[in-house]
């Protein structure tokens, strides 16, 4: 299977992540926007009909300030609370909307990543509007020999690994584990990275990012993995590679998967800029 590699460091942002807008079950202050009755004519069922035109209006902003429940769609549309209730959850499928037990619906934008730069997670989602967290699932010292070889260490090497779930709004989009040299990283052990960047803390400690490695791929989300973003298993996600270097060697190896609802890749391009090339699995 092909890979897109990105061979100079004109970078995506993992976390493209999304703008999550409440999506509110009551009639109260909503703006109702042209919306467009399903043709009982058509061929195409109503739910179908509806679900399109509640995408175009999502897709087109209409709901910013809230989406009325099941009961005022099915005025508005004249359909069924039935017809509604399909077409939210063709919407909800699609990843275009998401709903949980005991909260409102909600509605998910996308966030987007220019390519070009060293990039910051943690900045990028708080730039576009939205509190970025982390849950962390492990900070500790290990021994791992693949991490240890793409970062030109022998295989007992002592490393520093940290696993996290990247959230935008307390919404799961992401899951990453980085691991850097020990004798680099060891004063990040006693750091709180729920509310930080990973290259703000190594800044902190006289490291400084300055170029980078990526390859993405596309691949789907298996049961552990599934869990920690809340997506069914089997759900698409890009999975990203990295190798980051600092003072002219590779200080932290990394592995992303990102929610494949949440993710847009946005670049600039002239024939001198990105450079790309087609291969198969990446070698370090």
């Amino acid at each position: 299977m092909a890979r897109v590699v990105f061979v100079s460091l004109r970078r995506v942002d993992l976390l493209d992540c999304t703008d999550v807008r409440t999506l509110t079950d009551m009639t109260a202050p909503v703006t109702l926007r042209s919306a467009r009755r399903p043709d009982r004519s058509s061929p195409t069922p109503l739910w179908a009909q509806v679900s399109a035109d509640l995408r175009r209006r999502c897709e087109s902003g209409d709901f910013e300030e809230g989406v009325p429940g099941e009961f005022a769609l099915g005025e508005e549309y004249g359909v069924s609370r039935h017809t509604v209730r399909e077409a939210l959850r063709a919407l909800r499928a699609e990843g275009l909307i998401s709903s949980g037990r005991g909260r409102p619906s909600v509605v998910r934008g996308r966030y987007s990543q220019t390519l070009g730069s060293v990039y910051s997670l943690f900045q990028s989602i708080e730039a576009q509007g939205a509190t970025q967290t982390s849950d962390v699932l492990r900070l500790e010292t290990t021994t791992d020999a693949d991490a240890a070889a793409r970062l030109g260490l022998a295989d007992d090497a002592l490393l520093v690994v940290l696993e996290r779930v990247r959230r935008a709004d307390d919404e799961a989009l992401a899951h990453d584990t980085s691991w850097l040299p020990h004798s680099l990283a060891h004063p990040l052990l006693t750091r709180d990275f729920r509310r930080t960047a990973l290259y703000e803390e190594l800044a902190r400690i006289g490291v400084t990012i300055e170029s980078g490695h990526e390859w993405m791929s596309a691949d789907v989300a298996e049961e552990r993995l599934a869990a920690l973003l809340d997506l069914p298993v089997g759900a698409a996600v890009l999975h990203v590679d990295r190798v980051a270097t600092a003072m002219g060697r590779p200080v932290e190896w990394r592995q992303t998967q990102v929610r494949g609802d949440a993710f847009t890749v946005e670049t600039d391009w002239s024939t001198s800029g990105v450079s790309l090339s087609l291969s198969g699995t990446p070698t370090p």
